[in-house]
């Protein structure tokens, strides 16, 4: 029974792994420059997560993309 439930867990998660991918694919295909902005975002937020949290970049840097130009225009 355990094994059986185990099975069915698996699959399901399967699937919704699945539907998630083809859904984010589906919205970068139509909008990639705002995908790419969502990505940014929930890397600004892991990175900078604690209040001690130290990054030693160069803000010119791809990192800070957005950070430096609201439309995401490459630094030069």
């Amino acid at each position: 029974m355990l094994a059986e439930a185990d099975k069915t867990a698996r699959v399901t998660r399967g699937d919704a792994d699945a539907k998630a991918a083809a859904i984010y694919s589906s919205a970068y295909s139509k909008d990639p420059e705002f995908f790419s902005f969502l990505r940014s975002l929930s890397a600004y937020k892991t990175s900078f997560s604690d209040k001690s949290d130290i990054l030693v970049l160069d803000p010119k840097s791809e990192f800070f993309r957005y950070m430096n130009d609201m439309n995401g225009a490459p630094i030069k």
